[in-house]
């Protein structure tokens, strides 16, 4: 039985993070960069609300890149930061033997976010499944190209290789699984007020206007209305 069949599981899966750099950003053109950073941002806090092993790697930071997004190393402040040349991270020893520890305990399911998914993201995500045993998510929604063709042409290559293709919801949601898990249930919940868009304004509308719960923020008094004569 193919273990794609299994879902993501906070004990099976692991985290990379390849290239969330500024100059790597300003090339993407397939979704909106803005949008493409509170995907990232959100997956990266779904990580580590489930204790997902996360490797954050980046290319080239001083000379070309810059650094990683400061919202992503916010949520990751002690990780270390894996700097390679290659735009290949599997061509990196330091990032081989990271993701090799955590898939020696179970974790051989990779879900990946990166930049740009027609380079950086295929070459990996190619070399990896050649090389080893691992199954590789791709989160299309966490990951830009340089053009619409490109992402979702590189999108087809590798779905034709293997890779499973996800959105960073769907991961954040199939790690949960079950909402009686209360034990996460909190802070997945505010993990989507703040970065699923409708789906978070829903939430924050059912508990306020149907179950009659507090507003999650104090704000002033509210005044009117009050008619101009």
């Amino acid at each position: 039985m193919s273990g794609k069949l299994e879902v993501l599981t906070p004990q099976n899966s692991q985290l990379i993070f390849i290239d969330q750099q500024p100059q790597m950003a300003f090339g993407v053109q397939s979704i909106d960069r803005q949008v493409l950073k509170n995907n990232v941002v959100g997956l990266a806090k779904a990580a580590k609300v489930f204790d997902i092993p996360t490797t954050i790697t980046t290319v080239e930071t001083g000379s070309f890149s810059g650094h990683t997004y400061p919202e992503l190393l916010a949520v990751f402040p002690e990780n270390d930061i894996l700097e390679r040349t290659s735009m290949n991270s599997w061509d990196d020893q330091n990032v081989r033997d990271a993701l090799a520890k955590n898939a020696a305990n179970g974790r051989k399911k990779i879900v990946v976010s990166g930049l740009w998914t027609e380079v950086c993201n295929t070459t990996f995500a190619l070399s990896a499944m050649h090389d080893t045993d691992y199954e590789i998510y791709m989160v299309a929604d966490a990951s830009g190209g340089t053009s619409l063709d490109a992402h979702n042409y590189a999108m087809d290559r590798m779905v034709q290789a293997g890779v499973v293709p996800v959105t960073w919801q769907q991961v954040l949601l199939e790690w949960q699984r079950d909402w009686a898990r209360k034990e996460t249930y909190d802070a997945v919940t505010a993990i989507v007020k703040e970065h699923s868009g409708a789906y978070g304004m829903g939430i924050d509308y059912a508990v306020t206007m149907v179950h009659k719960g507090e507003e999650r923020v104090h704000h002033g008094k509210r005044i009117g209305p009050n008619p101009a004569k």
